[in-house]
């Protein structure tokens, strides 16, 4: 038979759509078939190999958490066109059908004589990318293939949702070694468990799940974890502490196969998205079990208990405790190994050639349809009944009803906040002018705003000398240097400036328990020392309050509601305090889910209390609180030159009115709802400024503006190069930030047989 095969992924990038048609291409070409394939290429034609056909250079584009190497130019369909009807196939075989430009095209073009056969690899529940294909015609354009595969249930489900027809399930292959499945391997005692990722770092292959859950499993067991598709320097970033982690990088398919081969285990912790999972096969053809996420794409492939282990996608504690177990039962591991090398023959090219020949000759057999049906697409092909899409009920575990409606309030609750910051900012400057709040901005001192600047930046630098006192009372055995204590502090006011939720906090201690070489030991520490910069900042606002306080007519009778705002810090602050001695350790509980609970609330506690222990020693408290309080004298010096700035000092408003605005900016920052606190910072300077000092509306607003771009490019002054310095990227702190909690597993299980 003389066969095109059609691919609309980039040859040059290897993905399991390109790694299965190169090796379809070759398991036919040995069959004796005369096979040619036709796909992007991006890199010299002339270095194809001789089997494939370029149609020219690809576009990534974001797609099911990954990026999708596409080719979208007129010159790839044109080439499909002439090689597709100048070739005299006897079958045209094509890859994801419903893909731009190759797939779609070669469906849409086809050749006259020849049958189509589409193979379908993806699972996908998000319905916008497949309404856009059926705008251009997708579900009638497929109707002219006379045979449907599906690579498995996952890609099957999709294709029925979203295109209709019927579809036959064909899995991916996988090459058997020349020898047969090597036997298990037998882990002597005291050995490490070995592990092994084969991925990218993308989202849905749930690599940081992985790293969590490993950084934890280190805590119980000896274990090492070996990363196959990820350089070192994509992987550091990602890694609170490196020990036992090895990357092997991009390496070639002998270096991938040697590396599962010596693995105890493979791990996929992927996230979703997942139709098939072609490393899982891989790993049954080395006779290495698998631990798996319980996601659609993985069920037809795992079998829980017999060949591996599915595991609650996203929960790195579970993963944990699984790999746990497994590092203890090794005979568990051994059947598990004997059950993945005997599921490795389901999957050998040899039956999955045959199947894929099948569909070929069942496509050959098929009477053509004539006419418009043909041509446009108006009946199946296969000669059978119109199959619609249609819902069907999603294969992946779905949230209950009380995770769906605590996740609506949460959305309907950020939406809500985020309409009302919009229309009251809206609302607020029609009411005062757009051209007065314009004209107040313009006329600002330019020398005065950089002044600003300078100041904020130089209070930055006292802050972080601060906190470095108090980092080495709190770790009097740990050389903490100020370096990394203004590295922390600059990275962290930089997310505190483009983030809500306060994320620069944990950022901050993540960074400087990182730099220290001992993140997970160290990191519920160095979180406890942001308490004793806390009680400084309550110092600090308590020196303000006097201030502001005193000034006659201030807040025109509201202060009431400012005082107990700014009370709410002091009472968080006494319950952490004293939190300890009320949760009492000698108390048991008869749930063992509450005690554990109480049991790590105390040990939470008592770190952040050893956070304060700078308190006790009267050289470096002198030293914290002295430069912590000059920080703020700063700030407070920054805001006073801002209202100079503007020319407001000479209006009354003087360094009471400076001092009132640093407190009423932070006190509405305890709980931000938004990045930098925007909207609720501008309103908290009108606030100020207008009922306390007489400030117009447009220039107080003006004032807001201002000081909050000044904080902002100190943030970004200090805070970027700092990030350039770490190796780190932005959305790698926040990635971490968000994960800062320690993994807890829970207690071992038994071993088999154990009484």
């Amino acid at each position: 038979m003389r066969i095109a095969v059609v691919s609309p992924y980039g040859w040059t990038y290897p993905g399991g759509v390109t790694r299965h048609v190169d090796a379809l291409v070759g398991e036919l070409t040995a069959a004796g078939h005369d096979v040619r394939a036709l796909a992007p290429f991006d890199e010299d034609p002339r270095t194809a190999p001789p089997w494939l056909t370029s149609l020219g250079p690809t576009v990534g584009l974001p797609f099911n958490g990954a990026v999708s190497h596409l080719a979208l130019t007129p010159f790839a369909a044109a080439t499909l066109r002439r090689e597709l009807r100048g070739g005299g196939f006897d079958v045209i075989h094509i890859h994801e059908p419903a893909a731009p430009v190759p797939g779609w095209h070669a469906v849409a073009v086809g050749a006259p004589a020849a049958p189509l056969v589409g193979t379908f690899h993806t699972f996908s529940e998000s319905a916008l990318p497949h309404a856009i294909a059926a705008t251009w015609g997708s579900r009638r354009n497929l109707n002219r293939l006379r045979v449907r595969i599906a690579v498995s249930e996952a890609a099957d489900w999709t294709g029925r949702r979203f295109f209709g027809g019927e579809y036959r399930i064909i899995p991916n292959g996988v090459t058997l070694p020349a020898g047969g499945v090597p036997a298990p391997r037998r882990r002597l005692p005291g050995e490490p468990l070995q592990i092994v990722f084969v991925g990218q770092v993308v989202k849905r292959k749930g690599l940081e799940v992985l790293l969590r859950a490993f950084e934890a499993l280190r805590e119980h067991v000896d274990a090492r974890l070996t990363v196959v598709g990820v350089e070192a320097g994509e992987l550091s970033p990602l890694l609170a502490d490196p020990r036992g982690v090895e990357a092997l990088g991009r390496v070639g398919e002998a270096e991938k196969h040697a590396a599962l081969e010596r693995a105890d285990v493979l791990c996929a912790p992927s996230l979703g998205g997942e139709s098939f999972g072609m490393v899982l096969t891989e790993a049954f053809a080395a006779g290495t079990p698998v631990v798996a996420s319980d996601v659609a794409g993985y069920r037809g492939v795992v079998t829980d208990g017999h060949n591996g282990v599915l595991v609650p996608r996203g929960d790195p504690g579970m993963l944990a405790a699984t790999l746990r177990d497994l590092a203890l039962d090794q005979p568990r591991v051994e059947r598990l190994a004997a059950g993945a090398g005997a599921s490795a023959e389901r999957f050998a090219w040899p039956r999955v050639v045959e199947q894929v020949l099948e569909a070929y000759e069942d496509a050959r057999a098929m009477p053509a349809l004539a006419g418009a049906a043909q041509r446009l697409g108006l009946r199946p092909a296969d000669g059978g009944p119109r199959r619609p899409a249609r819902r069907l009920p999603s294969l992946e575990p779905q949230p209950t009803r009380a995770e769906r409606l605590a996740g609506a309030a949460r959305r309907l609750g950020f939406a809500a906040v985020a309409a009302a910051a919009a229309i009251g900012s809206y609302l607020a400057v029609q009411r005062i002018g757009w051209d007065a709040v314009a004209s107040a901005v313009l006329a600002s001192s330019p020398l005065w705003v950089l002044l600003a600047v300078a100041l904020m930046g130089i209070s930055m630098v006292l802050r972080a000398a601060s906190w470095h006192a108090i980092l080495q009372a709190a770790l009097p055995y740990t050389r903490v240097r100020l370096a990394d204590a203004f590295q922390g502090t600059a990275i962290g006011v930089l997310m505190s400036a483009t983030l809500p939720a306060r994320l620069g906090e944990p950022s901050r201690a993540l960074i400087v328990a990182r730099r220290l070489g001992r993140p997970r030991e160290l990191l519920p520490t160095v979180l406890g020392t942001l308490v004793s910069q806390t009680v400084l900042n309550l110092v600090a606002l308590a020196i303000l309050a006097a201030t502001i306080f005193s000034t006659i007519g201030l807040f025109a009778g509201s202060q009431r509601a400012l005082v107990l705002y700014a009370a709410a810090p002091f009472v968080v602050l006494c319950a952490v305090l004293v939190a300890p001695a009320l949760v009492r350790p000698g108390k048991r509980s008869r749930s063992q889910r509450v005690q554990g609970w109480l049991t790590a609330v105390r040990t939470a506690l008592r770190r952040v209390r050893s956070g304060l222990d700078v308190f006790r020693k009267p050289r470096l408290g002198a030293l914290a609180a002295g430069t912590q309080l000059a920080a703020w004298a700063l700030q407070w010096l920054a805001c006073f030159v801002l209202l100079a700035a503007l020319g407001l000092d000479d209006r009354g408003a003087g360094l009471g009115a400076a001092a009132a605005v640093l407190f009423a900016v932070n006190v509405t920052a305890a709980l931000p709802l938004t990045p930098s606190n925007l909207g609720l910072f501008q309103a908290a300077c009108v606030a100020v400024l207008t009922s306390g000092y007489g400030v117009p509306a447009g220039d107080a607003l003006a004032y807001g503006i201002v000081l909050q771009g000044v904080e902002i490019a100190t943030a970004i002054a200090i805070g970027a190069p700092a990030l350039l310095r770490e190796g780190l990227s932005w959305r790698e702190v926040r990635l971490r930030a968000l994960h800062t909690t320690p993994v807890s597993v829970p207690g071992p299980a038994l071993r088999e047989g154990a009484p």
